[in-house]
């Protein structure tokens, strides 16, 4: 049977997600991180007042879950160590409890014809480090280096697709920009020091990994395409350097090897040119990715700014554009987010043209919708928005395929329901929806739509 949207064959089918948000700090050994401490000091700035401790009990469940996994049709699930997991104080000695873990997780996978990609940070500092400084200190870089490095020793002979990083932006916007993440700092200086840091981080964990390793390293990156209100220059300027800060600013040093120029003068003007070392330069030049991810929620539409900023206030990205509602937008309103499908074409093709076409997938996608029981009926929540939602973006990911984009997969944002950072469980994103009293597990429909797509490889609308 032929299908109007085919995929390629090998196609990656499945879902990611990440340690915190699945396993809960309160099971076997674990160090402190960001999160643990952040939920101790102020329980009022998450959803509900619900914390990192319980989650969905991944730790546990994981052989349900991964079982689960194979029954829709997954062939590869992206999951994350946790650092403070593995290496307890984010340095020293090796944590046994989480070895066992671990490995029994990627095994469990494995015997299911599920092939692990394993991601090394997805924004879950260990408090010890944090307390160092976190990313605004160099030292934590080499910390950093030597936990990817037992990672890879540890799980390398069956793990053959890795991440150094998984939206290395979102601790810069959230933790040191616009307050939304530990350790809640506003100061533009200590954000792109944090950026840069991260970046040395990651082509110091490529390195490592080539000299000892026979898989691809890569780096998931939250792209978010920068659409101009209008074809005005002072329009096209402001979605410009939006761009170079929200996309830009890890892309090009990940698959180029290098910071954009405009990037880098736009700094210097301001005075906010981070702090390098001697060698910095050919380190990210010689360790560019293998493999790049994609997560994809919604656009960026800007304009060129109303008002001069405050210029008491604080230096932000925001001093050189201002954001855009773009009339008749359709809109997620649970999360406040537009969907705007075609934006993920434009990703495709922008790697085509300007990023050599390397390999890329679709790490992420998803829609979070809050109180999911209203659509129950007869025990399955008929979730048609997010089976929508899934269909419509990958009829414009099938059409870069067509147009000879290098894109290898997709997966959902997630496989379960799970704990959401500040936003706890207020918006559920998963194909089984967990119910937090009894931990039980039970697909949704669009689960067995899913389950339908990677069986085919593609899909009929």
């Amino acid at each position: 049977m032929t299908l109007n949207y085919q995929f390629p064959k090998n196609f990656w089918w499945g879902s990611a997600a990440s340690a915190t948000q699945t396993e809960g700090s309160n099971n076997g050994v674990k160090g402190k991180d960001i999160w643990d401490h952040w939920y101790a000091t102020e329980p009022n700035r998450f959803f509900e007042n619900v914390g990192p401790d319980t989650t969905s009990d991944f730790y546990n469940r994981y052989q349900e879950d991964i079982k689960n996994m194979k029954s829709i049709g997954h062939n590869t699930f992206r999951m994350s160590i946790s650092w403070a997991r593995l290496i307890p104080g984010g340095v020293g000695k090796v944590n046994d409890d989480a070895v066992i873990f671990y490995n029994n997780v990627i095994n469990e996978l494995i015997a299911n014809d599920i092939e692990p990609f394993v991601n090394l940070f997805h924004f879950d500092m260990p408090l010890e480090l944090q307390d160092q400084g976190g990313w605004e200190n160099r030292d934590v870089v080499e910390a950093y280096v030597n936990y990817a490095n037992e990672a890879f020793r540890l799980f390398g002979d069956r793990v053959k697709t890795w991440f150094t990083f998984n939206e290395p932006i979102v601790p810069v916007e959230g933790g040191y920009l616009y307050d939304f993440h530990y350790p809640n700092v506003v100061d533009a200086r200590k954000a792109i020091q944090v950026g840069y840091h991260t970046m040395i981080a990651h082509a110091k964990a490529v390195q490592a990994y080539h000299q000892t390793q026979d898989g691809k390293i890569g780096i998931v990156l939250n792209l978010t395409p920068s659409y101009p209100r209008s074809q005005n220059p002072a329009d096209l300027k402001a979605s410009h350097i939006c761009d170079l800060f929200f996309n830009r600013s890890f892309l090009d040093p990940a698959v180029k090897g290098e910071y954009p120029a405009d990037l880098i003068s736009l700094l210097e003007e301001y005075g906010h040119l981070p702090h390098t070392e001697e060698g910095d330069k050919e380190l990210l030049k010689e360790n560019t990715v293998d493999l790049l991810g994609v997560n994809y929620y919604q656009p960026r539409r800007v304009q060129a700014k109303a008002h001069l900023p405050n210029p008491y206030g604080p230096f932000m990205p925001d001093w050189f554009f201002d954001n855009y509602e773009m009339p008749g937008r359709k809109m997620n309103p649970y999360r406040g987010w537009e969907i705007y499908e075609k934006g993920i074409y434009d990703i495709m093709i922008n790697l085509k043209e300007n990023y050599g076409n390397i390999e890329s997938f679709i790490s992420e996608n998803g829609m979070g919708v809050q109180n999911e029981e209203r659509f129950l009926k007869d025990g399955r929540i008929e979730d048609d928005y997010r089976i929508e939602f899934i269909k419509e973006h990958l009829k414009w990911l099938h059409k870069s395929i067509t147009e000879g984009c290098n894109v290898k997969g997709y997966h959902l944002w997630t496989f379960m329901d799970n704990w959401s950072w500040s936003n706890a469980y207020k918006n559920r994103y998963g194909f089984f929806s967990v119910n937090l009293a009894t931990q039980e597990r039970t697909a949704k429909k669009s689960a067995s739509w899913f389950a339908d797509v990677s069986k085919q490889n593609g899909f009929n609308d």
